[in-house]
C-alpha cells in the first residue's frame, strides 16, 4: 500500500511534469518592457537588415528557434510590436455614427430644417466619437531598436 502511495504522489508527478523554458527579455534602461517565451509571435529584423516573423518553437543555448530557423539573440537588431487595431477605436466610431444617424432620423421624422438637426453638443459629441475613434483604431506598430535605450537579454532558466 505504501508503495502504490509513494509512486502516486511523488514518482509519477516527477515524470510527467516539465521544466521551465529560457525566456527573452527586453528591457529599456534596465527596467523590464516585455518577455518572450516558446509560443510566442516574434517579429524581428536582424543586423543583416532582414526581417523575420512567426511563433517562437524553441528557445536553446542563446538560441531562438522560429519557422525551423535558428537565430542567436545577438542578431537581432530591432524588433517590432504590432498594435492591433483597438476594438474600442471601433465601438467609438459605431456610437459616433449612430448618434449622427439618430439625430439626423429625428430631424427628419419633426420636419425641422437641416441646420436644426444637430446643436453645438451634438456637433462636439459626434465629431469626438469619430475622430477619437478613428485615432484609436488606426494605432501603428512600435519599433523596439536594440542598442542605447532598449536591450535584450536571454535568461537561461533551465541546464538541457
Amino acid at each position: 500500500m505504501r508503495k502504490t502511495i509513494i509512486l502516486l504522489f511523488c514518482i509519477i508527478p516527477c515524470l510527467l511534469s516539465q521544466a521551465q523554458h529560457d525566456v527573452l527579455v527586453l528591457q529599456k534602461r534596465g527596467m523590464h518592457v516585455r518577455s518572450y517565451t516558446i509560443g510566442d509571435p516574434f517579429i524581428f529584423e536582424t543586423v543583416y537588415g532582414q526581417w523575420f516573423s512567426g511563433t517562437i518553437d524553441d528557445l536553446r543555448h542563446d538560441s531562438i528557434y522560429i519557422l525551423g530557423q535558428v537565430f542567436s539573440y545577438k542578431e537581432i537588431k530591432s524588433i517590432q510590436r504590432l498594435k492591433k487595431g483597438s476594438a474600442v477605436g471601433k465601438l467609438m466610431m459605431v456610437a459616433g455614427g449612430g448618434f449622427t444617424g439618430i439625430s439626423i432620423i429625428n430631424g427628419l421624422i419633426r420636419k425641422d430644417p437641416a441646420k436644426e438637426w444637430f446643436t453645438t453638443s451634438g456637433y462636439v459629441i459626434a465629431g469626438a466619437l469619430l475622430g477619437g475613434g478613428l485615432a484609436l483604431s488606426q494605432m501603428k506598430s512600435k519599433y523596439y531598436h536594440l542598442g542605447r535605450k532598449y536591450r535584450l537579454l536571454y535568461l537561461q532558466i533551465g541546464k538541457r
